[in-house]
């Protein structure tokens, strides 16, 4: 009997070590890419805030990459956060932070960039097909509201997330669905429905839209090198949500249903479902890297006034330097002098 109970505590704890979250993963390598995410994007956007603050929103483009741009600094400041928790540095404390205000910051920012890529994409096509199509005063306050109205629905619909993770943990090992309340557990997988139809429907509309640019862009074939290569262009947005959302939103589906309906999965399943996860999960904060790219190559404005931005920095750098060398001559000619 003792050679019976032996064996099965340690079969429970070899189900233990292979069902933990905790292994190279999760505590090594993602931490070690998100800290590099961290540098590189805060670096990247914090240029293209410096630079968006000069200029003005004079068109449905630039008004969609300002709330982009918001929303990526606002991910990437969430990065830190989950290297800490993810490498088990953090204290009990800063976990039920991540779980309630860190986690639901990130995927709100995710679901904004993604609506924005939709009118993006939408604002892209319309483009092409009617490049002559002015805007107007109106048109531009009615997409600021329609930005406002964005952002306050996802908040309100984040918000219960963070009310309902109020649960306090019973040991130092939980997951933030041990946090939440029943009503809790039960609204995010409602805010998991209702993000599902925002990316499936952005989805659709991307493809339409490039389908329609593709067409036009066929039409247009026998224009000049120059202007295929502008056109060209317009397929990073296509590229980057592609590669940024898709793989995680196949993946997010079983992962909260193993969350939610746990009896229905194995530990084993539920540790596959959750790297999964974590490894799409990580292409989606790609986008914070990958979005000034779009600002980049897409937006005319911003190049210029990035360039001339660079210009000034640049030349009141060359005079700092002509003022220091100048001075540096002049002190010692007063010591030659001197001498």
């Amino acid at each position: 009997a003792t050679g019976i109970m032996r064996k099965e505590k340690e079969e429970k704890n070899h189900t233990n070590i292979t069902c933990s979250r905790d292994n190279v993963l999760k505590t090594v390598v993602f931490p070690v890419l998100y800290s590099c995410l961290f540098l590189l994007g805060l670096s990247l956007n914090g240029v293209a805030v410096c630079v968006f603050f000069r200029i003005p929103s004079k068109s449905h483009f630039i008004i969609y990459l300002k709330n982009i741009v918001v929303a990526d600094v606002i991910m990437t400041f969430t990065f830190p956060f989950k290297v800490l928790s993810d490498s088990n540095m953090a204290s009990t404390g800063l976990r039920i932070f991540v779980c309630r205000v860190s986690s639901v910051l990130f995927y709100l920012t995710m679901y904004i960039s993604i609506l924005f890529f939709g009118l993006i994409s939408i604002d892209r096509c319309r483009k092409t097909l009617k490049p002559f199509r002015g805007t107007n005063a109106a048109r531009l306050a009615r997409r600021k509201v329609l930005s406002g109205a964005i952002w306050t629905f996802l908040l309100v619909l984040c918000l219960p997330n963070v009310i309902l993770t109020r649960k306090t943990p019973t040991s130092s090992y939980f997951k933030c669905s041990d946090l939440k309340t029943a009503a809790g557990l039960y609204w995010h997988e409602v805010v998991n429905h209702v993000c599902q139809v925002i990316f499936w429907g952005n989805l659709v509309t991307v493809i339409v839209c490039y389908t329609l640019i593709t067409k036009e862009l066929y039409r247009s074939y026998s224009r000049t090198k120059a202007q295929r290569k502008i056109n060209a262009n317009v397929f990073l947005v296509l590229a980057v949500f592609f590669v940024c959302f898709v793989p995680f939103h196949f993946a997010r589906v079983p992962y909260t249903m193993s969350q939610t309906r746990g009896v229905l999965f194995d530990c084993k399943l539920k540790l596959f479902f959750f790297q999964l996860k974590e490894s799409t999960l990580f292409l989606s904060s790609l986008n914070s890297l990958l979005d000034p790219l779009i600002y980049f190559f897409l937006c005319k404005s911003f190049r210029t006034t990035l360039f001339k931005t660079l210009q000034q920095t640049l030349g009141k750098y060359h005079v700092m330097v002509l003022i220091s060398q100048a001075a540096q001559c002049g002190g010692t000619d007063i010591n030659i002098a001197g001498e």
